[in-house]
């Protein structure tokens, strides 16, 4: 049976026309690979060099070997990355959602129902999670409204309401709820990665500016130091402690008191015991 290391030594040789050359790109003696191409012919049952007193080269027939050489050692390489990236995706759960509360919460419990498993998660627009979902690159999707049909149905998964958050002497917290309306004109601080909330607000406040902070740290210095108005949700509130001494207002709008629904796919069937 051909020797893979073996077909690799060969095709070495052909690359740089000397046994000695190849003994060393592969940290071995010179007579190592002799007896190496002499394996080979004894594999293919032809001789594929021409061999004189000072000097060894390959013959019509082993060049040709060496052609189909290359193309055996890259299928072989290529079979080894598909079965371990198949093997890596059978381990691998592959999430998009389209906020950060229903990802934390379903991070929470896949790390209870599933020790071993690789999670990768993204928070996205929702036309990015729906695209996702729609191509099968992601095995569970996260959306704020359901989606019918496909490759499974979609469940109501969590409920999420969004608060304005100031301090006591702004001139918001007489209120006892708000509005978009009321509130579009105030600057606010906002923080990244929020999905299709960031979307929302941006298109409820038109005539509002955000300072945008990634790092959370950073954030939550603003928000105990500034007098600036910011978001929270009941969700970062309850699970979070997101206080701070703010005063925390309810939106009343019907876009900003939202169900998250799940959809789960070829997960269900390879983690039968992971359920939304």
């Amino acid at each position: 049976m051909l020797d893979l290391a073996e077909l690799e030594q060969l095709v070495a040789f052909s690359d740089s026309g000397t046994l000695s050359k190849v003994a060393e790109q592969f940290h071995i003696s010179t007579p190592s690979i002799t007896r190496s191409m002499q394996n080979l012919e004894e594999c293919f049952g032809v001789p594929l060099f021409n061999r004189s007193k000072n000097k060894i080269e390959l013959n019509e027939t082993g060049k040709f070997a060496v052609e189909h050489a290359r193309r055996l050692l890259y299928e072989t390489e290529q079979t080894l990355r598909q079965v371990r990236e198949f093997d890596r995706k059978q381990r691998t759960i592959v999430i998009k959602s389209c906020a950060p509360a229903p990802l934390w919460t379903l991070m929470h419990r896949l790390s209870e129902k599933c020790p071993g498993i690789t999670i990768s998660s993204s928070i996205c627009q929702n036309e990015e999670v729906l695209e996702a979902w729609a191509d099968g690159s992601c095995d569970i999707a996260i959306l704020p409204f359901p989606v019918d049909g496909g490759r499974c149905k979609t469940k109501e998964f969590m409920r999420e309401n969004l608060f304005v958050c100031v301090p006591p002497d702004h001139e918001l917290a007489k209120h006892r709820e708000l509005t978009f309306e009321e509130i579009n004109g105030f600057n606010f601080l906002l923080r990244s990665e929020l999905g299709f909330w960031d979307t929302l607000c941006r298109r409820k406040m038109p005539a509002s500016k955000f300072l945008v902070q990634s790092d959370e740290f950073t954030f939550n210095e603003l928000v105990a130091c500034s007098s600036l108005p910011c978001f929270v949700t009941d969700y970062v509130s309850n699970q979070r402690g997101f206080d701070f001494g703010r005063v925390k207002i309810p939106l009343a709008d019907e876009e900003a008191k939202v169900t998250f629904y799940i959809m789960i796919g070829e997960a269900v069937h390879r983690f039968p015991y992971l359920c939304p």
